[in-house]
């Protein structure tokens, strides 16, 4: 394969028997919807996905991929046609009319896959970056923005972990997407509880009713947009009311034992709101104080069905997608 050179508007990456060029990726985990926001809403969380890319110098050499972290790492297989890295890579490299290096992948991954939280979503993140990086390109956010919703079907989660803090998206008619992005203030800390259950988002996206009632489009129209103002003008006693859905969580109850005794948990103090994380099953609550006890009642809802949740305390990642150039020597 042909080797990029030291041209305009690209990287320099030398690539010779004594210096190895790597680039490194970190994504940050995201959770979309946050109640009323469904497809337009997500959250950037402090827990990453972390993926260094080395070129390979010997034209025969064989693309792979070596992955750690959170058990089940079943979308960062070793197989290249099966890897959601190579494949954004790919597509990428597709759209933009590039060639790619033969590279190996170390991946480092903190985030659940199957749990609610953007794993596909940063997989796919930081396949694109890459994309552009091991071709001697800076990456292009707009398009990567845009290729990663085409990968994903849908926005939310891609553009938090793009872009960090909190990101509000739409996607126009010609495919093209804008995303607002704000930051996440930090007195509001996200508690994720994580039943042991895997649900793939194709699935639970089936369950979903084909159409809507009027008065319920409405109902999270308000909420939607309740829940950002909330946010600017620091109203957070308003965000309980700004986190309730007609749209999506009730039919999800149906696939995660536990989820309607969650939802119809009282106010606790401390407690702002609380929701289905993306298509679950996580769950997220926004809290400012008594997080262990928060964490507590909510896991506790998940324990009684057998399904051993996983609690986390996190913080909004306020950064989205970073990378890094390294060069190795060789012996």
């Amino acid at each position: 394969m042909r080797t990029p050179g030291n041209v305009p508007g690209r990287l320099p990456i030398p690539m010779s028997a004594t210096r190895q060029a790597s680039f490194e990726v970190r994504v940050p985990a995201s959770s979309a919807n946050l109640g009323a926001g469904f497809d337009c809403l997500g959250l950037a969380l402090e827990i990453y996905l972390s993926v260094r890319a080395s070129l390979l110098a010997q034209a025969s050499s064989r693309t792979v991929a070596r992955s750690r972290g959170v058990r089940g790492t079943s979308e960062l297989p070793q197989d290249p046609d099966q890897n959601l890295i190579f494949r954004a890579m790919r597509y990428t490299a597709e759209r933009e009319g590039i060639e790619l290096p033969r590279v190996r992948l170390a991946v480092q991954n903190e985030i659940p896959v199957a749990g609610g939280l953007g794993s596909s979503a940063a997989a796919t993140v930081a396949g694109i970056a890459l994309g552009f990086l091991v071709a001697g390109r800076p990456v292009d956010r707009d398009a990567a923005l845009r290729y990663a919703t085409e990968m994903e079907g849908h926005p939310d989660n891609v553009a938090a972990a793009l872009h960090g803090g909190l990101t509000v998206t739409l996607t126009r008619g010609d495919g093209t997407v804008a995303a607002i992005r704000t930051r996440w203030p930090k007195v509001i800390r996200v508690i994720v509880v994580t039943p042991d259950l895997a649900l793939e988002t194709k699935k639970s996206r089936a369950v979903l009713p084909h159409t809507v009632a009027r008065a319920d489009a409405v109902y999270n129209l308000q909420r939607a947009a309740l829940f950002v103002a909330a946010l600017a003008e620091r109203r957070y006693d308003l965000l309980w009311d700004a986190m309730q859905d007609r749209l999506h969580q009730a039919a999800r109850q149906t696939l995660i034992p536990g989820l309607a005794e969650v939802l119809a948990l009282p106010r606790l103090p401390g407690m702002l709101g609380v929701a289905l994380s993306g298509a679950g099953p996580s769950v997220v609550a926004l809290a400012t104080e008594r997080f262990e006890e928060i964490g507590r009642a909510i896991a506790g809802c998940f324990d009684r069905h057998g399904l051993a949740p996983t609690v986390r305390n996190l913080e909004a990642a306020q950064e989205g997608l970073t990378s890094s150039q390294k060069y190795v020597s060789q012996k």
